[in-house]
């Protein structure tokens, strides 16, 4: 037993070995510091420091990441959902081709030069007294922060319950999750078969020098009366408006009143789709004016 365990810790400590002490990923395993110090030979000769190991592997990478990442600056919530989640890579036709992190979709130089086009949704959620609820993205947002959109606009990840493309499912399920992460809306309140698919857009929108978006984008209708709990980190205000209050925020914004801006996104959806749509709310035909075979590429 006791050999077994000395042979692990030589294989695992040999392993340890390869690793360049410049590596950017484990900067503190070699570390003149005593605190962080390992070296094969020390966690042979003294197995009790392995035990230790795990926790102060995870510092060292958790400090060096934050260190030196790209974009060492950002917010910390917005760098590990850039890092962690991984969009759902389409062509034209809205087929799946691969996956990618948040990050690389959403830069402008991948988007330009590897065409890469990620599928998306935008959740419209109206209350009983058909009013639409808005949100303003939060300032800590990377791509299009503080301004004003439609209730929630986020991506379904490369994962199995946000892959299913019958009836929209996917998108549906993934709905159903950001509107808890980012409004604090529970799950019981938008029940995923209330979500209504009307259409899908493609569009191309940069949101600085930086950063962009390229989206196939599910338009997702609901009308539900819901508790709304927004999560700082992704939202800064919410409201609702009527018709007539939404195209006074459509006029200030064009005027640049208040600072007012809108996203590409939802302005593209005001443009081409909203208003009539919103009469088939109040008419509670909504189901009638959906069309999921059309792809609209707008710009």
């Amino acid at each position: 037993m006791t050999l077994t365990k000395g042979a692990g810790l030589l294989n695992t400590a040999a392993r340890l070995s390869f690793f360049p002490k410049s590596h950017h990923h484990y900067p503190l395993l070699f570390s003149n510091s005593p605190s962080l110090r390992f070296s094969p030979t020390s966690l042979i000769s003294n197995p009790a420091s392995f035990a230790s190991l795990p926790a102060r592997l995870s510092l060292s990478f958790n400090a060096s990441t934050m260190a030196d990442a790209p974009d060492a600056g950002m917010d910390a919530v917005q760098r590990r959902l850039m890092f962690e989640d991984e969009c759902i890579l389409v062509d034209e036709n809205d087929r799946v081709v691969g996956h990618d992190t948040k990050y690389n979709c959403h830069l402008m130089e991948k988007i330009e030069s590897e065409n890469l086009l990620h599928r998306a949704f935008s959740v419209f959620l109206f209350n009983s007294k058909n009013e639409l609820l808005l949100q303003q993205r939060s300032a800590t947002k990377v791509t299009f922060p503080l301004v004003w959109t439609n209730t929630c606009c986020s991506h379904p990840l490369y994962r199995e319950s946000e892959l299913i493309d019958e009836d929209s499912l996917g998108v549906r399920n993934a709905a159903q999750r950001k509107l808890l992460d980012e409004l604090g809306i529970p799950a019981e309140d938008v029940p995923v078969d209330q979500f209504i698919p009307l259409g899908r857009i493609l569009y191309k929108a940069p949101s600085d020098g930086k950063w962009g978006e390229h989206e196939l984008d599910y338009l997702l209708f609901t009308v539900r009366d819901v508790n709304v709990h927004p999560n700082p980190d992704e939202v800064a205000d919410i409201k609702y408006v009527n018709q007539e209050q939404l195209k006074e925020l459509l006029r200030k914004a064009d005027a640049g009143e208040e600072g007012l801006k809108l996203s590409p996104w939802f302005r593209l959806v005001v443009d081409n789709f909203l208003f009539k749509w919103w009469d088939n709310v109040e008419k509670g035909t909504i189901k009638e004016a959906a069309d999921m075979k059309t792809i609209h590429r707008l710009t």
